[in-house]
């Protein structure tokens, strides 16, 4: 299953490197709520953010981006599920339109919070729900956001992009890291975000990583009390027809053949590889498990680095081809999932993009 994802998602991104994006008129005024969330799975932190921002915004189509091709997330692991069963487990509990997001896996953190923000501004979207993990010294970042100023993570430090004021010393939790890459990556491709965000504290007592880890266990209903029930029905039937949970699997053989018999020069042509760790790759073949190859992986500023490496190697992807791809990005708008023909023709009325591709 896993090496037909793979070979399905790889003719697509190739697809995808080749084909320009095309724009026109708005003939809606609906509004587009966008939120981003790998809902792996959708707890009930990610149904609370959906709904805080419904009930903020009554009338507007909540718009879903779930990455992604190759099934790899930012943590350069495996989903629990597939695209499809996460975005069937998104519209059971409220949203109206899912669309795909970007390969997280095969790409920095910086790449795919650029993919991000051309997403929103090719939704043209109004609002954006964020959960976030308060602090009192995060507050005065979120209100320069919300300002629509620029704010820029750096090596240990939080500044302010017009200013280059230090708004915070030190590295921040995972989601409130994004809200700030994702300001930056706005104001880079010159979206105005200003009041656009809509901060949400995230919910106490749910913990994404203790439920991946039930799962995987197989003792979901030891954390079945932080899931909605539409998505544990989901997760059983998708477990029960052989399809998750899917987060340790990887296409070892693939891996192995590619990093065993690649020349050097097309190891560093592949995404995320740097030349020392090619050359490391090169130098301690064959290698007969994962560890060894990860051994040989150069250390990154990110914790996940190692993990989305062995995603590329996992993917074949090039340099050049992602490259293309991100300028590009989206070429398609790909629709996994709606809630019905009505919200489906008025999302295509409203935004401007115009390759829309369904699923459905």
């Amino acid at each position: 299953m896993i090496r037909k994802i793979l070979d399905r998602d790889r003719k697509i991104l190739k697809k995808d490197f080749n084909t320009e994006p095309i724009y026109g008129a708005v003939d809606s005024d609906v509004k587009i709520i966008a939120d981003f969330t790998e809902y792996s799975p959708l707890h009930l932190g990610h149904r609370y953010c959906m709904q805080e921002a419904k009930d903020k915004v009554p009338n507007g189509i909540f718009v879903a981006i779930v990455p992604g091709p190759l099934e790899r997330s930012g943590r350069g692991l495996p989903y629990i599920m597939t695209r499809e069963a996460r975005a069937e487990t998104a519209v059971a509990v409220g949203a109206d339109i899912i669309i795909e997001g970007p390969p997280m896996g095969v790409m920095g953190s910086g790449q795919y919070s650029l993919c991000l923000a051309k997403t929103f501004m090719a939704l043209d979207a109004d609002y954006i729900p964020r959960g976030y993990k308060p602090f009192s010294e995060f507050d005065i970042i979120l209100k320069r956001i919300q300002a629509g100023i620029g704010v820029s993570p750096k090596p240990y430090k939080i500044i302010d992009m017009e200013t280059r004021e230090v708004l915070l010393n030190g590295k921040l939790d995972e989601d409130n890291y994004i809200i700030v890459s994702l300001s930056k990556s706005m104001k880079k491709i010159g979206f105005d975000f200003e009041g656009k965000f809509i901060f949400v504290k995230r919910l106490e007592g749910v913990s994404g990583t203790k439920i991946r880890e039930s799962i995987i266990s197989g003792d979901i209903r030891t954390t079945g009390d932080m899931l909605p029930h539409e998505t544990i029905e989901i997760l059983e039937r998708e477990i029960k027809n052989g399809h998750a949970p899917l987060h340790n699997l990887r296409d070892v053989n693939g891996i192995l053949e590619r990093v065993n018999n690649t020349g050097i020069k097309d190891l560093k042509s592949l995404a995320l590889i740097d030349d020392n760790t090619a050359e490391a790759l090169i130098k301690n073949r064959p290698f007969n498990t994962l560890l060894g190859i990860e051994k040989s992986i150069s250390q990154g500023f990110s914790r996940h680095f190692k993990n989305r490496v062995i995603s590329s190697l996992e993917a074949g992807i090039f340099k050049e081809g992602l490259h293309k791809y991100i300028d590009r990005y989206p070429s398609v708008i790909r629709i996994l999932k709606y809630k019905n023909k009505e919200v489906l023709n008025e999302f295509q009325k409203r935004i401007p993009h115009r390759r829309l591709e369904i699923w459905q």
